[in-house]
């Protein structure tokens, strides 16, 4: 089966091995480790470009990351290999979202502008900060740091490719 960029969605990278059993750690980059709870299978895109679709039979959280297995793999010597992969989730295979809730990769690249109208620039990155996501927008030769919370994202439009904000006294000041 040939799945296309569309159908999978990147979900952290592979930083190193963790002990001798064939653990690996992993960065993510949503820090949501419920999505990955609920695949079964992972695919790992590695230097060659070339994805590797495995099934995943354990994964937890540790030290601000995650440790996962893959089936049939006991021994460090047999993911030193992957060390360095992306690890991907089929789209279709991902927790349905509520109401107000996003896919960082369906929010990067949209152009943000205030509730009057001012372009900011568009979102190149997100980051968790425990509380909350921080949308980072890029533009008008500056980057601002946009919270995602209530009080300042008015409207995500994904149709439309916009966010419209309601800036906080100062917040485009820092």
């Amino acid at each position: 089966m040939i799945l296309s960029q569309d159908e999978l969605i990147p979900v952290g990278k592979i930083t190193a091995t963790h002990g001798i059993r064939g653990f690996l750690k992993l960065y993510s980059y949503s820090g949501n480790i419920e999505s990955l709870r609920c695949a079964e299978t992972v695919f790992l895109k590695g230097k060659n470009s070339v994805l590797t679709e495995l099934a995943l039979i354990d994964i937890s959280a540790h030290a601000g990351g995650f440790i996962f297995a893959l089936d049939g793999f006991t021994d460090i010597n047999q993911v030193l290999p992957f060390v360095g992969c992306e690890v991907y989730l089929k789209l279709s295979g991902l927790p349905e979202l509520e109401d107000d809730e996003y896919y960082w990769r369906d929010l990067i690249g949209l152009t943000v502008v205030t509730d009057q109208g001012v372009v900011l620039g568009s979102v190149k990155d997100i980051f968790e900060t425990g509380s909350s996501d921080i949308y980072v927008v890029e533009g008008n030769d500056r980057e601002y740091l946009i919270p995602a919370i209530a009080d300042v994202i008015a409207r995500v439009d994904l149709p439309g490719r916009t966010i419209t904000i309601t800036p906080l006294v100062g917040l485009l000041d820092l």
